[in-house]
């Protein structure tokens, strides 16, 4: 197990690194200098000429890759050209607010979708897997920013069960910090919930047809017994697969959540930078995020054998 451990993150570290150039490169690629950004159009160019030194913009850039990279392994990612902050205690702490909500919605997701498509590969072609089927189509289907703006009007202003606009913390008041993140996981539940039943209802399907299954079932168990007790470990691996995969792009792509929401995640952080230009953020906001999809990809990987029995650690 270690050996396959050591394996893979040696293969990560690679993909790190190359991930850590792209960043770099996009950020430069980027109209606009940072230093002048930070002391203004009127800036006096001798200072003007002071600030690109000390941020080594006046060096080539491969040495200012060097230099930056020197710092993120560091800890230090900078500091926000519009609040004076320290990058990194910045991202990590609205980091942590786009964790809480789709890491919810992701275990919520599963917990219903697995079932629901297991269910419907068990009871296939019948009324309730087409309706099931239909279903996840629609949800899939459907684009998350508009059925976050629907559960708004409805939740929000028609019934006006949950608040509309803000956030409070959870460290501050539990209860109305869960007031306000009901609809954005609901969306993501909603949203996602769509792909995992079909995944899960086909992966079931193929199981099913397997010669263990039907010596199972020649061994007089029950559908239950089969269904969940023989079937369910095999045809979760691929669902597991595919839940890591939609953990990792939900991390990246909650943007569009958080603005409908207005929930002060990284996603809004790094929309409110690319207004802003304020490079050090989301450069730093791309590095995480991206090095997060990574370990979360890392995971699943090290994880799939435990659900997999064909695969050997």
């Amino acid at each position: 197990m270690l050996r396959l451990i050591l394996q893979r993150l040696a293969m990560a570290v690679p993909t790190l690194l190359l991930i850590s150039i792209a960043v770099f490169a996009m950020i430069r690629l980027i109209p606009g200098d940072p230093a002048l950004l930070m002391l203004g159009d009127m800036a006096d160019p001798t200072r003007l000429a002071a600030l690109r030194q000390s941020l080594g913009l006046d060096q080539p850039l491969a040495v200012q890759y060097l230099i930056w990279l020197k710092a993120v392994l560091s800890g230090d990612l900078g500091v926000s050209i519009t609040s004076g902050q320290a990058v990194l205690p910045l991202i990590l702490e609205r980091f942590s607010v786009s964790a809480t909500i789709v890491l919810s919605a992701v275990l919520l997701a599963a917990l219903i979708a697995v079932p629901l498509g297991m269910l419907a590969a068990w009871k296939q072609d019948s009324f309730l897997d087409l309706g099931l089927v239909t279903s996840a189509t629609l949800l899939l289907s459907v684009p998350g920013f508009w059925m976050g703006l629907l559960l708004l009007y409805v939740f929000g202003l028609e019934l006006g069960w949950f608040p509309v606009v803000g956030y409070v913390s959870f460290k501050e008041d539990f209860g109305k910090a869960l007031a306000y993140v009901v609809l954005p996981i609901a969306t993501l539940v909603l949203h996602e919930s769509g792909v995992i039943i079909r995944m899960a209802r086909a992966s079931t399907i193929e199981v099913l047809r397997l010669d263990y299954i039907a010596h199972a079932r020649a061994k007089g168990l029950s559908e239950r017994s089969v269904l969940w007790g023989h079937a369910l470990r095999n045809a979760f691996a691929p669902t597991w697969t595919l839940i890591g995969l939609i953990l990792g792009n939900l991390l990246g792509g909650i943007a569009v959540i958080e603005t409908v929401f207005t929930i002060p995640g990284i996603g809004r952080l790094m929309v409110d930078s690319i207004y802003a230009r304020d490079y050090p953020v989301l450069q730093g906001s791309l590095l995480l995020i991206t090095f997060v999809y990574v370990l979360v990809n890392l995971l699943v990987d090290l994880m799939y054998p435990l659900f997999d029995p064909r695969v050997k650690i």
